[in-house]
């Protein structure tokens, strides 16, 4: 039993019908090469579950404190049910992209069920008319809560279910994982209670901890070695209306060594930099073909990993923030 810390917790209570608090991905995997020239949902079952040890996520649930009086914890899900969370759909004829499309969009417009471990596979089979892929070709559409993990933890979890050859070597390590009692009512309560009494103290560490830092941060915007422009709101747009809980969902592909060679053409210059480039230009093409294009730059809240190295199997979120400008008013 393993209690949340406060900013994973935070997605738990930000969860609304209209803005859930997942995130994802999509994977398209060519088949042909399997045995027969094809892969079974049920071998595609199987090998997740010989991989379920691999990420602490995978079965792990929340159990929100009664009122929510303290923050959830997680336990090991005594219910956990491997087939409520890897699910097999097919595309109609004639599988198209814009069909995949809408399939993945609607799996996205549906909360999680926060009393089950949260994530979700989605296998996708019928991608027989897509550019650029062979007939046959079938999609694992990922969907896991932002209160289990960040981007770390989420390649962990990717991870577990790949290899990296054709080998399908069984893992080294030996699946311990054992199932937890539900925790009652009087227990949680009890637990809040205790953790009451010690909040206090934690605040005050932490406000000790941090005044060096905000000292230094001062004298850094006084001496203008640091800019708060970013920090300032960013232009109204179109993107600024209320969110629906529908979802729309498209995506392109860019070689990875296209990317990497813009990387190295400009000094100090990441991949995420570049990817920051593409999604400003985009931005900006797009709102200046209609006319309102903002005079200031759009922004975008960037993750940063505060992961040390030997907090890789640490759940959820180890991660800070930063809004940077995407450049669109060049």
């Amino acid at each position: 039993m393993q209690q949340l810390s406060a900013q994973d917790a935070s997605f738990v209570y930000l969860e609304t019908p209209h803005t859930p608090m997942h995130i994802g991905s999509v994977g398209i995997y060519d088949p042909s090469t399997a045995p027969g020239g094809f892969v079974r949902f049920k071998d595609v079952l199987k090998f997740i579950e010989s991989r379920l040890g691999g990420a602490r996520s995978f079965r792990q649930r929340l159990v929100r404190v009664p009122f929510d009086l303290d923050h959830p914890y997680w336990i090991e899900d005594p219910e956990f049910d491997l087939e409520f969370h890897v699910r097999h759909i097919a595309l109609p004829k004639p599988g198209d992209w814009r069909q995949l499309c809408i399939q993945v969009s609607r799996l996205h417009a549906r909360p999680m069920d926060l009393s089950k471990p949260l994530w979700e596979f989605t296998i996708v089979e019928g991608l027989d008319n897509i550019e650029g892929l062979p007939k046959g070709c079938f999609a694992l559409v990922s969907k896991v809560h932002h209160a289990a993990i960040d981007g770390m933890s989420g390649v962990e979890m990717s991870a577990a279910v790949h290899d990296l050859d054709a080998a399908m070597t069984p893992p080294e390590t030996i699946d311990r994982w054992s199932p937890e009692h539900m925790p009652n009512v009087a227990d949680l309560l009890t637990r809040s209670y205790f953790n009451s009494l010690v909040q206090p103290m934690r605040v005050v560490e932490t406000i000790g901890r941090s005044l060096p830092g905000m000292a230094k941060l001062t004298a850094q915007v006084g001496k203008g070695d640091v800019s708060i422009r970013n920090a300032r709101p960013a232009p109204k747009t179109r993107f600024n209306g209320k969110v629906s809980a529908h979802r729309v969902w498209d995506a392109v592909p860019f070689p990875l060594k296209d990317i990497r060679a813009i990387k190295e053409a400009v000094p100090d210059a990441t991949v995420n930099d570049v990817i920051l480039s593409i999604v400003g230009g985009g931005l900006r093409s797009y709102l200046r073909g209609i006319d309102e294009l903002p005079k200031d730059t759009l922004t975008a809240m960037a993750p940063i990993s505060v992961r040390g190295t030997g907090e890789k199997a640490a759940l959820g979120n180890l991660v800070s923030a930063m809004v940077v400008g995407l450049g669109t008013q060049i």
